[in-house]
């Protein structure tokens, strides 16, 4: 399994990678939402865990952008910003699932169910 991790913070980005290392054989890293439409389309990892809040491109535009071209893509958008408001965009983007930062554990069993 490969995965694409989408986060502007590096310790997230690791922490993820050490939650998930048993499961996934490739991962790669995004800072933003730009970076990741470019990373996607070169590398089509079987997982997108994409974060909201980035500078350059947030998580909903690229959610959009990736699916509008890949539409098979699985997204699931993760934020510390838990409003119901973001849930419903991140849906509305395409997004499998939407995970709040406090629930990270969760995303190890819905990449391996």
């Amino acid at each position: 399994m490969t995965v694409m991790i989408v986060d502007d913070s590096k310790p997230i980005r690791d922490m993820l990678k050490s939650m998930l290392a048993e499961d996934v054989e490739q991962f790669y890293e995004c800072e933003d939402g730009t970076e990741a439409v470019e990373k996607f389309t070169s590398h089509h990892p079987d997982w997108v865990l994409m974060d909201i809040k980035m500078k350059k491109m947030d998580g909903i535009t690229a959610t959009r952008k990736i699916k509008q071209s890949f539409p098979q893509a699985r997204i699931i958008v993760m934020t510390q910003h838990s409003g119901s408001n973001f849930r419903e965009q991140a849906i509305e983007a395409g997004a499998h699932e939407f995970v709040g930062k406090e629930r990270l554990l969760d995303i190890q069993d819905i990449i391996s169910s």
